[in-house]
């Protein structure tokens, strides 16, 4: 299967994390938006390592299929 990220999109992706992640620790964020930023942070290193080559709608496709069984 072709990759669903080129190499430029996931380098953003990661720097973006990894501001984040370093905005946090450094205490420039905290509360509710530190909460928000570290949950698109994870989402963007999972997304960059994990679902490369797993296009985004076969994952929601997935996620509404197990919610219909429910």
């Amino acid at each position: 299967m072709k990759a669903n990220m080129g190499a430029l999109d996931r380098l953003v992706r990661l720097i973006i994390a990894a501001g984040v992640g370093f905005l946090y620790f450094k205490g420039y964020i905290n509360g509710l938006t530190a909460t928000i930023l570290g949950v698109l942070a994870v989402v963007f290193l999972l997304t960059n390592k994990l679902y490369r080559n797993l296009p985004a709608l076969l994952a929601f496709r997935a996620i509404h299929a197990q919610n219909q069984k429910i």
